[in-house]
């Protein structure tokens, strides 16, 4: 053995000293090419330079030993078959290379641009494995191009999975597309409140490639493939408006009426039984004509004047009774005392009262009320008229009246909510200065709507 290298030195020598030759020109070749770099990536200030050099590195020194290896193999002794192999096995290194930094330099670059870009965030996964397989499935063909296998059939192959893939996942492949024509053309974004065609209302919570998700005024979360967007008919009400601190829950209310036994035959007698009643009686006898004949504009009369009018005949004390304006009560306990006093007042001018026919006396009835939660929440103004044109007229009279009087609130729910959770004053006093008595139960909800849709136009 030591005389073989005695004699053979010079074949061993001039390759591993060209091998050599071109690691110290690699690690020259890269300073300097990295320092113009640099310099070029200073001037423009692109931030993904940086990435590029993170990258490319090491390669770019491995690139200039596979080179060194290449020419040390080819000045070499070898035999012509042995070259050939290790050619190959060079070429195949050289692109393995290349394909790990192209897929390493490509998704530190999509991640630094989809995180730039809030829609394309959910999808920022399929995105980045999208071209991983992509330069993967080339750099593949490009390595067995080179070792001679035959890359047609495999082409054809993968040509054929990828048609059976679209028409397998045609519908994913429309809601891929109309979800990037969303994402270019902006016309639905994250906090829009919109209605589709079919009704369905909500503020858009996530744009995604696929589908939309939509937060109902329910609460409910409600998944519109994007194609859908694209084919039906949408209105979009733009950027949600100030939220509110809470949120408005709107409940609903049972109105049951019941008999108290309790009845009154002339004037000293229904002044005495309306001093001990509950407040629940006195709200049912000044507030059923809105329960039982919402359809119709309220009249300021209640049950008292009604019965003092026509069954005592006393048409001034029932006129004076008539003229009590409910809306001037903040609680029920005003308006009893109201009640109370203009009856005391009239029977002390007039103490000789008439009496009732047998049969026509004054019934006295409590109302009862069963509050129901609805599923129904407002989080802004908009979205606080769309609910209130969905909810019931209870819900509405519970708001309104139940509130500001039996609850002794003193102003309705909506008024309070605005001014402590929105911070609208201006607004919550004209809901609140509004009288509720002189409109349709149907009439009020279009009066609110009108004046919170003039707020936030």
């Amino acid at each position: 053995m030591p005389d073989w290298l005695s004699e053979n030195w010079v074949f061993i020598a001039v390759p591993v000293l060209v091998f050599l030759a071109c690691y110290v020109v690699g690690l020259w070749a890269r300073r300097i090419a990295y320092r113009a770099f640099s310099r070029w990536a200073a001037a423009g200030k692109w931030e993904g330079s940086p990435l590029i050099v993170q990258v490319t590195r090491t390669p770019f020194l491995v690139w200039f030993l596979i080179l060194g290896a290449y020419v040390a193999i080819h000045i070499s002794v070898l035999d012509p078959s042995t070259k050939a192999l290790v050619d190959k096995v060079l070429v195949a290194l050289f692109v393995i290379s290349v394909t790990w930094m192209t897929i390493s330099l490509a998704e530190k670059l999509l991640r630094l641009y989809i995180g730039k870009v809030e829609r394309l965030r959910p999808s920022e996964a399929l995105i980045v494995n999208i071209a991983r397989i992509t330069i993967a499935v080339v750099g593949a063909l490009i390595l067995l191009d080179a070792w001679g296998a035959p890359t047609t059939p495999i082409i054809l192959l993968l040509a054929a999975v990828i048609l059976i893939a679209i028409f397998v996942s045609r519908d994913l492949l429309v809601n891929l597309f109309s979800g990037f024509q969303l994402a270019q053309g902006e016309q639905i974004k994250v906090g829009d409140f919109i209605r589709l065609e079919s009704g369905e209302s909500g503020t858009v919570v996530d744009v995604t490639w696929r589908n939309t998700r939509i937060r109902s005024l329910d609460g409910n979360v409600i998944l519109v493939p994007n194609s859908r967007l694209l084919q039906s008919t949408v209105i979009n009400y733009g950027h949600p408006l100030k939220k509110a601190t809470q949120p408005f829950r709107f409940y609903a209310r049972l109105h049951l009426k019941e008999l108290t036994g309790l009845k009154a035959s002339n004037l000293a007698e229904l002044l005495d039984t309306l001093k001990k009643v509950p407040g629940s009686v006195i709200y049912y006898h000044t507030h059923n004509f809105l329960e039982e004949h919402q359809y119709l504009t309220p009249e300021p009369a209640n049950d008292f004047a009604l019965w003092v009018s026509d069954e005592l005949g006393d048409e001034v004390l029932g006129e004076k009774l008539a003229s009590i304006d409910t809306f001037g009560f903040p609680t029920i306990a005003a308006l009893r005392a109201r009640i109370v006093g203009v009856i005391d007042d009239y029977l002390s001018k007039n103490p000789d009262g008439r009496t009732a026919l047998k049969g026509r006396e004054f019934h006295f009835i409590r109302s009862i009320s069963v509050i129901l939660r609805t599923p129904y929440v407002a989080h802004d103004l908009r979205e606080f008229i769309e609910v209130l044109r969905k909810v019931s007229i209870d819900s509405l009279s519970f708001h309104i009246f139940e509130a500001r009087l039996r609850l002794q609130k003193g102003v309705n729910d909506f008024s309070i909510w605005m001014e402590d959770c929105l911070g609208d004053k201006d607004l919550a006093d004209k809901l609140a200065y509004l009288d509720p008595y002189n409109y349709t139960l149907e009439g009020l909800r279009s009066t609110i709507i009108q004046l919170v849709e003039k707020r936030i136009k």
